[in-house]
């Protein structure tokens, strides 16, 4: 899944991307994958609209005989009705990075390409019965902002056009914490936020991801490529930083200098677990090789089974 062929460098690794009207059609397969792999039974975070039992009461004239409880009818003596009232209706915020870094993917696809998928899946999720989905990317060279709407076309347009500003040579920089912050403000009553990135650079984003938890439910999908947090023998290479453009020259036939890249690697990814789980937030792990939408739907199921 989200693999198609291309060139190879050093500039593009991995497979490259997909065209629109593929979009299109890997929506349809993504959401028809997903419900079969929930089998029907979908979290329920991301349920809103529908009934719910409110309350029992006495009958009154009018009615509907459908709506009798017949047990606390036998119970009492008097005919009681099951009233129910509708649930509001939910909105899930999807926070997507676009940033330079996403690009990249040594594995069968692109960590992009995941996060698109994940994007898909969820936008599948928080849209049925009448629910909301926004879209916020940052990272790219524009950010965008697709306000709360009940169809998920409008991802689509979204994921299209961060597709094309990762073939431009420009990009701003990525701060996760600034749309945080702008989710945090527009968002109104209590809701999902999911966050779908590689979550590379600093981890400053504690306070923000706090104040989410706070009022909302919220899911971090972190997007990781293997080749990232260990290093290959194959002697002296250059490494590029793809947010900063900075290069560095390393010698990978040192066992020392593998060891302590694997050990930083490490250390920095389980600095972004605690600071994740500490916050009150859900964290799920997708990689770039793989069968990431089972495993993503697994997380979800086993999510929503704890709430």
């Amino acid at each position: 899944m989200l693999h198609m062929g291309h060139v190879r460098s050093p500039a593009r690794p991995g497979p490259g991307d997909v065209s629109d009207d593929l979009l299109r059609s890997l929506d349809l397969r993504v959401s028809r994958r997903i419900a079969g792999l929930l089998s029907g039974e979908f979290p329920s975070l991301f349920t809103g609209a529908g009934i719910e039992l409110s309350q029992i009461r006495m009958y009154h004239p009018g009615d509907d005989v459908r709506e009798i409880d017949w047990n606390v009818t036998a119970r009492t003596g008097f005919a009681h009705i099951r009233a129910r009232v509708a649930e509001r209706v939910l909105t899930t915020w999807l926070l997507i990075d676009g940033s330079p870094s996403m690009v990249f993917g040594t594995a069968t696809r692109r960590k992009i390409d995941v996060a698109e998928g994940v994007a898909l899946a969820v936008a599948y999720l928080g849209t049925r019965r009448g629910n909301r989905l926004g879209v916020m990317s940052f990272g790219g060279e524009h950010a965008m902002v697709l306000p709360p709407t009940a169809g998920r076309a409008g991802l689509l347009r979204v994921l299209s056009a961060m597709r094309k500003e990762s073939h431009s040579a420009g990009a701003a920089s990525t701060s996760i914490a600034h749309y945080m912050r702008r989710v945090a403000g527009v968002a109104g009553s209590r809701g999902v936020v999911v966050i779908v990135s590689d979550l590379m650079g600093p981890v400053e984003w504690r306070s923000e991801l706090i104040q989410l938890t706070a009022r909302h439910d919220v899911i971090v999908v972190e997007v990781r490529d293997p080749r990232e947090y260990e290093l290959t023998d194959v002697g002296e290479v250059w490494f590029v930083d793809p947010e900063t453009g900075r290069r560095l020259r390393a010698d990978t036939s040192s066992r020392e200098l593998r060891e302590h890249f694997a050990a930083a690697a490490r250390a920095d990814r389980a600095d972004v677990a605690r600071t994740i789980t500490r916050a009150g937030a859900g964290h799920i792990i997708l990689s770039t090789e793989g069968d990431w939408l089972r495993d993503f739907a697994h997380a979800l199921a086993m999510r929503s089974g704890h709430r």
